[in-house]
């Protein structure tokens, strides 16, 4: 069974029990030195190019590009510099490709610039919430919108996060937010919902997320996990970032298996293997 998902002015189909999205980070900072093409320079342009040609090739039905690093502790960044990271790398990209691209950004500004320069959709680690224009764009565009949970802002929201039921609150908010989205003018079948692994979260809060992801589906939406190489990985097995990989797809499979029909991720290739894996065993399973 196929997945279709409509972009703009197109739709993306897959054969897998998910979406891949590839993840390209325009930053100097990001926490996994492998996603980065970081600074402005036309090398750097060009280093991101080829990446994003490399994980397209790869198998990404979406590359997210930003230009604004949301690692714990980390600061927001100028209009002027997240637009300097970023639009020069879609352009480039658009010269080469026609893969569809997301744009990860809180800023409205961001998002029109992007636009203009050849992406598809947005992904707002704020859930809409930074800019009270985003969903007036967003929904003036048609385009497709990851609303995320976070709880406080990248520079503070690890510094002692606390829920009653972290499951439960965030699928309340999420459904909350994707409900205003709604009344803003942005199509349903467009609204993808991001729990926010790591951002904001405890460990324990992350793993209620990933095992809950049901919950989160519940409310009608696709759900997109973002888990990739990730401290929580890190924390059950012990591994640095570098090492993290077999964690990281061992819980993208699991929370597909729950619901997710998104996965964001450094490593797609191998995120594809993985469903590829899962999807020929499935096949057997409901024969």
């Amino acid at each position: 069974m196929s997945l279709r998902f409509p972009l703009r002015d197109r739709d993306i189909v897959t054969e897998y029990p998910a979406f891949v999205m590839g993840i390209l980070n325009a930053t100097p900072d990001s926490f996994w030195a492998s996603s980065r093409t970081g600074g402005v320079s036309g090398r750097s342009v060009a280093a991101g190019v080829e990446r994003a040609l490399r994980l397209a090739k790869e198998g990404a039905d979406v590359i997210d590009i930003g230009g604004e690093s949301s690692r714990p502790g980390s600061a927001y960044v100028s209009e002027d510099e997240e637009l300097s990271r970023v639009i020069p790398l879609i352009e480039g990209i658009r010269r080469e490709s026609a893969v569809p691209l997301s744009v990860d950004t809180r800023k409205s500004s961001v998002l029109v610039a992007a636009l203009t320069a050849g992406a598809d959709m947005l992904n707002d680690i704020s859930g809409l919430s930074d800019d009270p224009a985003m969903a007036r764009v967003a929904a003036g565009e048609n385009i497709p919108v990851v609303i995320m949970h976070m709880k406080g802002s990248p520079k503070t929201m690890q510094e002692n996060p606390a829920y009653d039921n972290a499951l439960e609150e965030v699928a309340a908010w999420l459904a909350e937010r994707a409900s205003g989205a709604e009344a803003a003018g942005i199509r349903r079948d467009r609204i993808i919902l991001d729990p926010g692994i790591g951002f904001g979260k405890r460990h324990e809060d992350n793993l209620s997320l990933i095992a809950g992801t049901r919950r989160i589906a519940a409310a009608g939406y696709p759900v997109m996990m973002a888990l990739s190489r990730k401290s929580c990985i890190g924390t059950i097995t012990s591994r640095d970032v570098p090492d993290r990989l077999a964690g990281t797809l061992t819980a993208n499979i699991l929370a597909v298996q729950r619901g997710a029909t998104w996965l964001r991720v450094h490593d797609v290739a191998e995120t594809r293997d993985s469903l590829a894996v899962l999807r020929e065993i499935e096949r057997y399973g409901h024969a």
